[in-house]
Formats: structure tokens, C-alpha cells, sequence
């Protein structure tokens, strides 16, 4: 029986990107997302030309309802889940200075980013621990996608870099409590990656990637993350649970 992946935010960018690669290595896929399925048709049908069993969940992971029924529908119709890749997220709607950010936009970027993505995990986590019990042979793992704002202060977006540098904590939190079952969490932690959610500022960064902004001159692609994740999905990064991979293209180097 294939392995599955629940892939949050998995029909656009980096999400996308991790599902193919899942796909060329035959797993079946759990596609989150918050739009509808008639409008993924096209991004569905080149995962299932993989020869791989693909449902969509749709459902925003920071309503619990909605979290709840993503685990529900991928469990009841693939039996388990093998690896959750937490990857959905959202950007500031409005960028705003940290002295001017209110509480609305507040909450809804951490909602969605941590609140949701944390009880996501601890739902899969359980769910991880129930089927551990009965399956000695499984061999499940969890992998976080944060971003370099995980480090890297952006006053013009504080909630989005407090959010992922929340997810870098409870990446360690969830390793630790789940050690003993021997069940691995990882964080990929990526840099400038070309995406839709980065057109916008493309101009900006080739001349920050030109003038040495990174050590490996281009943008990083979701097909980057994607062959990071199936690596640490697979186990080819072994002993290294509670681990941050750094996606960056040698950014957060120090230099003189």
C-alpha cells in the first residue's frame, strides 16, 4: 500500500511543489485548500499523472471545524496518515509597521499560520500515536514549513514573522513529545522563493540576489522545497528529529 502525505496549502506554490515531488516518489496525496475543487482540476490531474491517488480537502486549517473534517476525510479514505506537511499560510493583508498593526489583522494571521497549524498537528499527531499502537511498522513523520521571517525581523509584517517563528518552537515542542514513539519532526525553514506570493516584489529581490543578498545567485523554486520534504519524508536525513533545514540558498550566512 502507497504511503500518504496530508499536504496543507499543497494546489499552489511551495505546497504544489512539495506535491509533486511526493507524487514522482508514489505517494498518495491529501491536498488541502481553502479554494474550491472545480477551480484544481487542472493542478489535481497533473498529480494524479503520477499514477497516484490524489483527494482534495478543502477547509481553512484556523476553523476547527474545518480541521477536523481535512483529518476525518484523509483518514477515513486512505486508512492513515504517513506524513503531514504543514505548509499552508497566509500573508499580512495590509503590510503595517509593528507601532500601527491592530488586533484584527493580527489575529487572523496567526490563527491561520500557528493557532491553526499547531492543532492541525496535534489532531494528525494523535492520530499518528492511535495507529503507532497497532502498527509497529509504521513510520510516520510531520515537516513544517516556516520561512526565513522565522529569524529574519520584517517590522512591516511582525505577525507573519512571530507566526513562523512559532512554528520553529513548536516544531521542537512536537519532537520532543513525540520521541518516544519514534515519530521525527523537521522544519524546512525557505528563503526567497519564486512563487506566486512573491511576484509582486521580483524586481526588489533580483537586485538583492544580484548584489549578493545570497551565496547561490537565483531564487529558490518550489521544486527546492519539494525534493527537501520527500528526502526527510523518505528518511534520508536520519537522527535528525527537531532539525531546521535551512532552504536558503546560503542567506542566513554570516559574512564580512
Amino acid at each position: 500500500m502507497n504511503r500518504c502525505a496530508l499536504i496543507t496549502g499543497g494546489s499552489r506554490g511551495i505546497g504544489f511543489g512539495i506535491a509533486v515531488a511526493m507524487a514522482q516518489h508514489g505517494y498518495n496525496l491529501a491536498i488541502n485548500g481553502i479554494r474550491s475543487e472545480d477551480l484544481l482540476q487542472g493542478q489535481l490531474n497533473i498529480l494524479r499523472n503520477h499514477n497516484i491517488e490524489v483527494i482534495y480537502c478543502q477547509g481553512n486549517i484556523g476553523n476547527k471545524e474545518d480541521r477536523g473534517n481535512i483529518v476525518a476525510k484523509t483518514v477515513d479514505h486512505f486508512g492513515k496518515i504517513d506524513v503531514l506537511v504543514n505548509n499552508a499560510g497566509v500573508a499580512p493583508s495590509v503590510r503595517k509597521d509593528i507601532l500601527e498593526l491592530d488586533e484584527e489583522n493580527y489575529d487572523r494571521l496567526l490563527d491561520i499560520n500557528l493557532k491553526g497549524t499547531f492543532f492541525l498537528t496535534q489532531l494528525v499527531a494523535k492520530q499518528m500515536l492511535k495507529d503507532k499502537e497497532s502498527n509497529l511498522a509504521y513510520s510516520p513523520c510531520i515537516i513544517s514549513i516556516t520561512s526565513i521571517s522565522a529569524e529574519v525581523a520584517s517590522v512591516n509584517r511582525g505577525e507573519y514573522c512571530m507566526s513562523k517563528a512559532g512554528l520553529g518552537m513548536m516544531t521542537k515542542l512536537f519532537a520532543t513529545r513525540l520521541g518516544d514513539a519514534n515519530i521525527p519532526v523537521y522544519e524546512v525553514r525557505p528563503g526567497i522563493i519564486r512563487t506566486d506570493m512573491t511576484a509582486g516584489v521580483k524586481e526588489k529581490y533580483d537586485k538583492l540576489i544580484h548584489e549578493g543578498l545570497t551565496l547561490e545567485k537565483r531564487w529558490g523554486t518550489p521544486e527546492d522545497i519539494g525534493k527537501i520534504v520527500a528526502a526527510l519524508a523518505k528518511g534520508e536525513i536520519p537522527y535528525a528529529t527537531g532539525q531546521v533545514i535551512h532552504a536558503d540558498g546560503g542567506m542566513g550566512i554570516r559574512r564580512l
